[in-house]
Formats: structure tokens, sequence, C-alpha cells
């Protein structure tokens, strides 16, 4: 099959009125699916510029910076990685994946906010409990990143975290820095007994402070017996951590979960068919580990992006330990004594959108693709359109003149 990337706003423009037929758009997906069909268009505007020396335009349309759009965050995910590596250690890491049951999807996907919260909070405590545990071979503070992702490669629910985890830890007079030893930083069974104790404690306070909610196939849960039931059978599942070998080049992880930290799900990359309402897509099948293909119906595929929408302001990447925001300048400028290794160097100037793309690429795009020797300059601002907008789409203008 011949492959080309389809943009997912393409997918919505054509079946989103059908996907409504069966769903209702809820809350952060309604903003969603408009910030993608607006993206780039001449709705949100943008600006013309002209060559000094040929006059040839360019037209540029703004983008929707909307977090779950996979067009428009590449700058802002380079700038956050650089900002990382630049924080990195010269020791050992640990990629450190810590996974939910299954049983608990309706649930989570019924109260993200507060489920999700509960998983950061669980997952932080197991690891820095076993790093401040002397016999673990530590006795210190230890510092991570967590990372959330909410799907799997066929963009169902599958909630974990990725943790990428300093191969060592800071004591509590941050006086010296205990590396890990041997190459090995805890055990993937200990951690997982901890980590399931902690999250079902947190869950059940939330179930009895009335902070959950229960709709559609989650009902039965609001019974305090199906509630119990519930618990019981999550403790007779072995939760799983995946504590992978210690890795010496840690940027090639950040690189993996960077693909994740300004977007969600699926990159339009991996789309490479949308004929007759149905949608081809590519994913990495563990079992074989080649990259198959999967044709699914368009509102199906849909659904499951739409599954993995995040509250507004929920934050998806967290630091912990000595990497805590509050203190990490102050931790990693002593932690870099200890190392002996220079002080860092004051913090760069932000590079502007076209060094960074000039950077990744190698393409200069302030040269006239024309005559590849005058510079584009900024000519005039395309103002907002106020004509069709994509609300039009989501919801025909007979809805809205009836619900007004």
């Amino acid at each position: 099959m011949e492959k080309r990337q389809i943009p997912i706003a393409d997918i919505l423009r054509e079946h989103i009125v059908d996907y409504q037929k069966k769903y209702p758009l809820q809350g952060q997906q309604y903003t969603i699916v408009h910030d993608v069909l607006s993206c780039r268009t001449a709705y949100l505007g943008g600006h013309v510029d002209k060559c000094d020396s040929c006059g040839t335009e360019r037209i540029s349309y703004n983008s929707c910076r909307n977090r779950h759009c996979p067009t428009c965050q590449n700058v802002p995910r380079e700038r956050w990685l650089k900002a990382r590596k630049a924080e990195l250690l010269p020791v050992n890491y640990f990629h450190t994946v810590f996974t939910l049951p299954h049983d608990l999807n309706p649930i989570i996907l019924s109260n993200k906010k507060i489920m999700l919260d509960i998983l950061f909070k669980s997952v932080a405590e197991t690891l820095l409990t076993f790093g401040h545990h002397p016999q673990n071979g530590l006795g210190g503070k230890l510092g991570f990143i967590a990372i959330l992702h909410t799907w799997d490669q066929l963009l169902n629910a599958h909630f974990h975290l990725h943790c990428l985890i300093a191969g060592g830890a800071m004591t509590e007079d941050g006086k010296d820095f205990k590396p890990c030893k041997h190459g090995y930083l805890f055990n993937g069974e200990a951690l997982g007994l901890v980590f399931r104790g902690k999250f079902i404690e947190y869950m059940s306070q939330a179930y009895e402070s009335g902070s959950f909610t229960f709709p559609g196939i989650c009902a039965p849960y609001e019974r305090p017996e199906k509630f119990k039931q519930l618990k019981n059978k999550l403790y007779l599942h072995k939760w799983v951590v995946n504590v992978q070998k210690p890795i010496t080049r840690p940027e090639y992880v950040l690189e993996y979960l960077g693909r994740y930290t300004h977007r969600v799900a699926v990159s339009n990359q991996r789309i490479i068919s949308l004929k007759d309402g149905l949608v081809t897509f590519t994913y990495k099948n563990r079992k074989t580990k080649r990259i198959d293909t999967i044709t699914i119906d368009a509102v199906d595929f849909i659904r499951r992006f739409l599954l993995h929408a995040l509250p507004k302001g929920f934050v998806r990447v967290r630091h912990f330990g000595f990497l805590a925001n509050r203190n990490k300048s102050a931790n990693l400028a002593k932690l870099r004594r200890l190392l002996g290794l220079p002080s860092q160097k004051e913090k760069a100037v932000e590079q502007s959108m076209q060094e960074m793309i000039r950077e990744l690429t190698g393409i200069d795009i302030t040269i006239c693709p024309c005559c590849k020797k005058g510079k584009m300059k900024l000519v005039a601002e395309i103002p907002i359109y106020t004509g069709l907008s994509p609300k039009d789409l989501i919801r025909p203008p007979r809805l809205s003149s009836s619900a007004a």
C-alpha cells in the first residue's frame, strides 16, 4: 500500500457529523475538534510574506496550539526537549513504566482528573519511598520525570506513566550523591506491590468522599458492594511495573517520550488512507515487532482519538524529587558540583521559530523559495475569518438557533 499522510483534520471534516449521530461531544472534546479543524486555516488568520528581491508572496495561516493537535506542536516539543537535555547528568538513567489494570478504564474515563492525579501521586510516592529506604542501596532523594500516556498502539485506552529516573539519589543534606550500584535500581515486583497499595488506598479515599461520578457502564460501581468487589479484583492483579536496563544515553528516551509531550495518541504520519468511511493507519505490532496496518471505521477512529482528551489545565508531564520545579535549579547546581562538572552556562536566549526550524531541518524559511536569494518580509496581517467557522460544522446553524 502506498503510504500517504492524511491529516486528522480531514477525517474530522468528513466524518464529525457522522460521529455526532452516535456520540455527543463533551467538554474538552468540543474544543479539540474545533481547534484541530481551525488549525492553519483562514479561520485563525495569518500573515503574508513577500520576497524583497523577486516579489514572490507566501501566505501562512496561524496554528491552533491545542496540545492535542498533531500538526502544530513540533517547535514547542523541540524547545521542551532541548531544555530537558540540558538538565541531564552524567549518570545512568532508568526508563520505568507503571501501568494501570484495564479494569479501571471505565472509572478513569469518567473521572480523568481525579484518577490520573492519583496515578501521578501513587507513582511518585512509590519511587520516592524506595529511594529514601537505605536497604535499597540509596537512602536519599531520587530525581525523575513522569510523562502520562493514555493509549496503546491501536489508540485504545491504556493508562500508564513513563518515568525517566536518574540513577542515584541526593542525600537529605544535599552534600552527597549516591549512584546506583551494578546497574540496578529497584525490583519491579516490589514496586508493583507498593504502587498497587497506594493507588487503591487513594482511590478508596476519593470514593468515600463522594468525588467520583459513575455514568453509563460504570454506574454499578456507585454501590459500595460493587466497588468493594472491584477493589478485591484489583488486589488479585499483578500490577505491571517495567524497570528497564540502565541506559547511558537518556537523550534517546527523551526523544521517544518527546513525541508525545505536545500531542496525544497518534500523528498524521501514521494515517495512510481515508476512503469510503474507513481509516487505515500504522501501528507497531508488539508480538512480531513489525509495523503493520489496521483499518477501522472513521467514526470509531474519531471515538478512539477523543478518548484521550485531557481535562483543561491538566499537567501531563511532571517533575519529582530533586527535579521538582520548586528547587530544580538549585539542586542541579549542587549535583553538578558534587559530580565535578562545570557550572551550567546562563540560560540561553530562546530560539525563534525560524531558527528552530533551520536547526531541525536545515531549511531557512526566511529565504525566498522561488529565487533562493531574497528574504521573505512580513507585509500584511490576515485577520481572523468571520464567515463559516468550524463551529458550524460541529454544531449546524439550525441546531444553534434552536438552542438559543
